[in-house]
């Protein structure tokens, strides 16, 4: 069956050539995943959800794409998962090698959120960050990277980045 010419136009075989060793920040993602989120309330409460996370080559290969699906769709019931948590939206993360940083745009439509930041590598650690509409500081935090695992963790600030508190973990591993 071949793609939609859309599909066709955005999907890329890999990253341009021309900053392939900066695009595997991210393109170490390339592929399929599966796992579970759990979320964080401010009461110390919390609820678990599966998920399943795809990453792929597209725009030349200038970018790396992604869908963040929850619950994952074999077990979507209409809008909601069993924790009430819908998530089904997509990161687009372009590199900019004149500032060696990457501009990074998340979308949910079911949400309405659109969080634009910045990324970067850390020391072992991927660290993304945006400030909201209400001020709060946000980083998404890729950590404990393997090639078949990863542990993503949403938290903000409103102190300054005196202290952290967790909103969201999703707990990752590459689908065979």
């Amino acid at each position: 069956m071949n793609a939609h010419p859309m599909i066709s136009a955005l999907h890329a075989e890999g990253p341009a050539g021309d900053r392939a060793a900066q695009m595997m920040l991210y393109g170490r993602f390339v592929g399929s995943w599966e796992g579970r989120v759990v979320r964080h309330a401010r009461d110390g409460t919390s609820t678990e959800e599966g998920c399943e996370i795809h990453f792929g080559w597209v725009l030349e290969g200038r970018a790396v794409q992604d869908v963040w699906i929850v619950p994952p769709r074999e077990k979507r019931k209409g809008e909601v998962g069993s924790t009430g948590y819908n998530l089904y939206g997509t990161t687009l993360r372009v590199y900019d090698p004149k500032n060696d940083v990457w501009h990074i745009t998340w979308v949910n439509p079911i949400t309405q959120a659109f969080d634009r930041m910045t990324g970067r590598e850390i020391g072992d650690e991927i660290v993304q960050e945006y400030i909201t509409a209400e001020g709060m500081r946000c980083q998404w935090v890729f950590t404990d990277i393997t090639p078949d695992s990863f542990h993503w963790i949403g938290r903000g600030t409103t102190d300054g980045g005196k202290t952290w508190f967790v909103q969201t973990e999703f707990f990752a591993r590459r689908k065979k």
